[in-house]
């Protein structure tokens, strides 16, 4: 009850403007686009948080084994305009720190930016034949309705089921909840191993999806520290104490992955993609020399703007480390998740 006030009462402008668009799209005043190729869209209805690059990541690992792969993203953050392929070495400013972080992961698969998404698949289309994909996935795509996917896999944050969040700015939804009926797929991410069948009955129920609509639920996997820089020194991994560097919407699951095996003695925590300048460079020079024994770890997504930071003193630069993480699809419904990908190919 809390949240239906909310989001239809102190939050009714907002909540009527996405009524009103999707109406207009349902209804065919807005128009949307099919294309003659595979297109899998990846998304939420949530302000981030959600893990849409390791799913997306996941998602291409899977189908480059059997097509040509282009991942197709809008580049959130970056101070560039219009369509761009990104480059393994380019920056955060040009590309995107997702985009870019997909594209160094995958050297050999075609990633581009574009905030217009027809245009962007209308470019990628019109490549050579030798380099034109055979599926292409739309990353953080679940509200551009411009295109309709071929397949839609939705994500959800095992810690904040849509019925018991808000509207922004009062909560993280950014869509309405009954949006999901659209989904092809859900998702439910950052879940615990173990997920009986109570469960996902309990799911199903909780989220109302349709009888055609699939579920899964997949866990994140951290693999082992790397190196940001050349000079790292891999010794400050044996520390026992960490500074942890974030730049996401929710750091979380990491400080508690980090807890199992570490002392946390400073957090800097910044808002999601945030530019990382001369002043932080020096607040993060500062923390290290107050903690010297410390290794400094950061995320996937950060790492590529601190790269770029060419402040950050020698001392940080032998000290960082990211934490690389992956997708597992629990309750050995891998294979069937695969199975679901490969038949959007045809």
């Amino acid at each position: 009850m809390k949240s239906l006030f909310l989001n239809k009462v102190l939050l009714f402008p907002y909540y009527i403007a996405l009524k009103i668009r999707h109406y207009m799209y349902d209804k065919g005043v807005f128009k949307s686009y099919k294309f003659d190729i595979p297109i899998i869209s990846v998304g939420n209805i949530s302000a981030g948080g959600t893990g849409k690059t390791p799913h997306t990541e996941f998602i291409v690992k899977e189908l480059m084994q059997y097509r040509q792969v282009a991942v197709l993203s809008r580049g959130y953050g970056r101070k560039s305009r219009g369509f761009h392929f990104v480059r393994c070495d380019g920056g955060a400013a040009e590309f995107g720190d997702e985009p870019l972080q997909i594209k160094r992961k995958f050297p050999e698969v075609t990633v581009a930016v574009d905030g217009n998404r027809v245009r962007g698949i209308n470019r990628l289309m019109n490549l050579p034949q030798e380099e034109r994909p055979d599926v292409i996935i739309l990353d953080d795509a679940f509200q551009h309705r411009r295109v309709v996917p071929g397949l839609s896999i939705l994500l959800i944050d095992y810690s904040r089921p849509p019925e018991s969040d808000n509207l922004l700015p009062f909560g993280g939804l950014r869509d309405l909840p009954e949006q999901m009926k659209r989904a092809d797929a859900v998702v439910i991410t950052k879940s615990p191993c173990g997920i009986s069948d109570e469960e996902r009955f309990y799911w199903k129920n909780l989220l109302r999806l349709l009888p055609g609509q699939r579920l899964f639920f997949s866990a994140l996997e951290y693999c082992e520290p790397l190196p940001i820089f050349e000079e790292a020194d891999k010794r400050y991994i044996y520390s026992n104490f960490v500074i942890l560097i974030t730049g996401i919407a929710n750091p979380r699951p990491l400080e508690y992955h980090l807890l199992n095996r570490y002392k946390i003695v400073k957090r800097l925590r910044y808002r999601d993609h945030h530019s990382f300048g001369k002043y932080d460079a020096l607040t993060i020079g500062r923390v290290a020399r107050r903690y010297p024994k410390a290794v400094i770890f950061t995320t996937e997504k950060d790492s590529q703007r601190l790269m770029q930071l060419e402040r950050l003193n020698s001392d940080v630069r032998k000290r960082i480390f990211v934490l690389p993480i992956e997708v597992m699809i629990i309750n050995q419904n891998g294979l069937l998740f695969s199975e679901m990908l490969r038949e959007s190919l045809s």
